[in-house]
């Protein structure tokens, strides 16, 4: 079967990392694949590439959908004549669905990953992107593909066409991501922190959605009570030329004590480095960074939001999105427990990631969505 995925940047994301883990999993014995982004290859593009996979771009510019674009697509399609069409994020569902119908009504599985609508903490194009695809969603997809029971839910609320949906998770590629017996060590060295210290950290760029100011603000009063934590965030724009996120780290008075690591090639080692993982979000929908860290044997804190209180179960603690307070409790809850207790949290964590979210049951999972399709 010949596979196109439709994408609208290749950036570091959590779409655009699910869609280089699938590609890395899928047999290609069975499936050829291919992937076109509506703007640039990127960084993850190149990553897709040194799988051997072809990757070409539109050149549109971000948010702003071109119909030359949409041409150029229609004619690529047309082109290639692939069996299925996968698109990944809102703008690409709607430009690939056009498209799908132009290049001759070839059968498209939309991918929608968001949990959260919230206009306060989404750019309003993506708003009104989401309702339109909403409108249209009985006509241009043939399924609907929800990486969340939260997503899905969002959806079906928003108008999306019930009868076309379902759930496949993302998948953590556990070989990748694993405890590393040296990692604390390096990372401890690396940040110029005491042996003794502890790890609060998180990845994510910075986005309303990740919601930073909640995990700095949580940061302050952790310090308080505890003056050998430090915290740790990367991702895109996580870093010092950041004047919004750096303004709250020195009204917080943690200048010495988070660290802004920016975007990192090395995750599972920055991963398996950590005490406690934690992700501050008021949005989300399924968050490939909570299953790495708990593949690492890193217990979790998490808000609950999307289906991050899903995935770490009973092996980690989640609390209500957008209340600091309540997420430094959480914090010093997991501090107060002994290296050990931490430890076997981690253990049982990487086990639930091993039982239900590995990434070769979640590639044969799409693996029989395309062919379902035929």
């Amino acid at each position: 079967m010949k596979v196109i995925h439709v994408i609208t940047g290749l950036n570091v994301g959590g779409a655009e990392m699910m869609l280089y883990k699938l590609l890395s999993a899928m047999d290609r014995e069975q499936f050829s694949s291919e992937v076109i982004s509506m703007t640039d290859i990127g960084p993850v593009g190149k990553k897709i590439e040194a799988l051997g996979v072809p990757v070409r771009a539109l050149g549109m510019q971000r948010g702003i959908p071109s119909p030359f674009g949409l041409l150029r697509l229609v004619k690529w399609l047309r082109e290639a004549k692939p069996d299925v069409i996968q698109s990944w994020i809102y703008q690409a569902d709607l430009i690939a669905g056009i498209a799908a119908k132009l290049a001759g009504d070839i059968p498209l599985v939309w991918g929608v990953r968001s949990s959260n609508l919230d206009p306060s903490v989404n750019k309003r194009v993506v708003v009104i992107i989401a309702k339109v695809c909403a409108a249209l969603s009985v006509y241009l997809p043939t399924k609907i593909l929800c990486c969340s029971e939260a997503s899905l839910l969002l959806h079906k609320t928003v108008g999306y066409d019930k009868k076309k949906m379902l759930v496949v998770c993302n998948g953590f590629n556990v070989e990748q991501f694993q405890s590393l017996p040296s990692a604390k060590k390096d990372l401890k060295n690396e940040l110029g922190v005491e042996r003794s210290a502890l790890l609060i950290g998180q990845a994510g760029r910075f986005d309303p959605q990740k919601d930073h100011q909640n995990f700095i603000q949580a940061a302050e009063i952790v310090t308080q009570k505890n003056d050998e934590i430090h915290f740790v965030l990367c991702g895109g724009d996580i870093d010092k030329n950041n004047i919004q996120l750096n303004n709250w780290i020195n009204a917080a008075g943690l200048r010495n004590k988070v660290h802004l690591l920016g975007v990192r090639d090395d995750m599972p080692e920055l991963m398996a480095g950590l005490d406690i993982y934690t992700s501050s979000s008021c949005g989300e929908g399924f968050p490939n960074v909570v299953g790495e860290a708990m593949a690492c044997e890193v217990p979790c804190v998490v808000t609950d939001v999307g289906d991050s209180a899903l995935i770490v179960g009973d092996t980690g603690m989640f609390v209500q999105p957008s209340n600091s307070e309540a997420l430094a409790r959480a914090w010093l809850d997991m501090i107060a427990k002994s290296d050990k207790q931490r430890q076997e949290l981690g253990r049982c964590a990487r086990q639930r990631v091993l039982d239900k979210f590995s990434l070769a049951k979640i590639a044969d999972e799409y693996g029989a969505l395309y062919k379902g399709l035929l």
